[in-house]
């Protein structure tokens, strides 16, 4: 359980960050810029929450949720050692339920015959912005995975996360219908 008293510790006052399991890293250390960037991503979901209808927003809290579950994930390395405790880590359950809700807002919508602009209303608007964040903290995970471990479910979250993301978007621009790209339309 986490327990907060003070919010600064002077700790990291030498350029390091401290992972879950104890361990110092660099502030830029790939890791810490991974998890960082799912941070960010989660910040941008709490913005297009403003906007949200009561049921995209309960979609986009339960998000949030396990976006903290990720980072948890990120924070503690699987190096094989005994932690003497069970690390939190994403499950393939919580990337079959992004799916499956991917295919229900999917099914709402008209099949792409140009690519989206990230633009429209409000909510479609931000959930983009979290979109493009999801998809560098992805760049950063995949890079991450090839220098240490890194969860295949971990992995595979973030890429469906930024799918939901756009066609959250879309959904949100139903109404109003999605911003074309017009190829060439300025030359």
């Amino acid at each position: 359980m986490v327990k907060l008293n003070k919010i600064y510790t002077r700790t990291g006052d030498d350029g390091t960050t401290g992972l879950a399991a104890g361990p110092r890293r660099a502030k830029h250390d790939l890791r810490i810029e991974a998890f960082g960037v799912v941070d960010e991503t989660n910040a941008a979901i709490g913005l297009a929450r403003l906007h949200a209808d009561p049921e995209t927003d309960a979609l986009l809290a339960r998000i949030q949720n396990e976006l903290f579950d990720l980072g948890a994930d990120l924070a503690t390395p699987d190096d094989g050692k005994d932690l003497g405790y069970e690390p939190l880590r994403i499950v393939a359950s919580q990337v079959e339920r992004l799916e499956s809700d991917i295919d229900a807002l999917n099914a709402r919508l008209e099949p792409l015959k140009s690519f989206v602009l990230p633009a429209g209303t409000p909510l479609a608007a931000h959930l983009h912005a979290a979109r493009t964040i999801a998809r560098r903290a992805e760049r950063l995970i995949t890079a991450l995975a090839e220098r240490e471990p890194v969860s295949e479910p971990a992995r595979r979250y973030v890429n469906r996360l930024s799918d939901l993301l756009f066609v959250a978007a879309r959904v949100a621009n139903l109404a109003e219908g999605d911003v074309l790209w017009a190829p060439g339309k300025t030359r």
